[in-house]
């Protein structure tokens, strides 16, 4: 069986023999892969009002645990994102009711953010759909190959810089899907 990719592969086999175009079949496969999951999760938020971002918002407060707060920077840290996204982000869950912004009443610098009850009732909503969502784009997959290709893809993240203290590098894509 071949896929798009192999035909790429195969052109390029053709007129640039020379070259090894080898990485191509997994950076091929990947970027296709990305377009397909985004493409598929996007439809799951949409059913519920929401973008792939809003999801992350609320996935990485709901998932912090009671009393489902952090603070703008820790939001930045765990859903991987600039501070000029995150808070274009909680405007647009704070205009919707999703999410409450505070001064701390500590250092009334600090502010924190709180999922509001219709924000963790939305998101304890979506969740199950999208894990759903998630299960079905692997059905193909056994559960041994499933946790092979998890293992290996978190080993070529560590290797490029990425770990659960470190963002991705400036300039790389951050994760769309990264709160389930």
């Amino acid at each position: 069986m071949a896929d798009h990719v192999d035909h790429v592969l195969e052109q390029w086999a053709a007129q640039r023999a020379d070259l090894d175009v080898s990485p191509m079949a997994v950076i091929g496969r990947i970027s296709r892969l990305v377009r397909v999951v985004n493409g598929e999760l996007n439809r799951t938020f949409a059913a519920h009002g929401l973008d792939a971002a809003s999801f992350d918002v609320l996935a990485t407060l709901r998932r912090s645990g009671e009393p489902y707060r952090r603070t703008p920077g820790e939001l930045m840290r765990d859903a991987m994102v600039t501070s000029g996204a995150v808070t274009q982000r909680l405007e647009r869950l704070e205009q919707r009711g999703l999410v409450a912004r505070t001064r701390s009443a500590a250092d009334r610098r600090a502010v924190h953010v709180t999922l509001t009850a219709d924000g963790l009732a939305l998101i304890d909503r979506v969740l199950p759909e999208h894990v759903a969502t998630e299960h079905r784009l692997l059905a193909a997959l056994s559960p041994a190959a499933r946790a092979g290709l998890a293992d290996t893809l978190r080993a070529l993240l560590e290797s490029l810089g990425d770990s659960r203290h470190r963002p991705p590098p400036a300039g790389a894509a951050a994760p769309s899907t990264y709160g389930g």
